[in-house]
């Protein structure tokens, strides 16, 4: 895996995900998405670059998280 450097004094965005919903009873793959965005406990929350991909792990599972708006903090 290459990491990719960003240039001085530029910020990437990022978008903050609150596990709202226990995993328990559902799919072992909606499991591993959760684990997958580095969600452990219930309202926890974290902060990840706002990347395709993110979102898309997050689209798999919008009944369990949800997107934490900035203000909220």
């Amino acid at each position: 895996m290459t990491a990719e450097r960003e240039p001085q004094g530029r910020r990437t965005a990022t978008i903050r995900i609150r596990y709202v919903r226990s995993a328990i009873g559902r799919s072992k793959h909606q499991k591993l998405v959760v684990r997958g965005l580095g969600l452990r406990k219930l309202n926890q929350v974290v902060e990840r670059p706002d990347t395709r991909e993110i979102r898309g792990m997050v689209a798999k599972i919008p009944h369990l998280v949800q997107i934490v708006e900035e203000n909220e903090r």
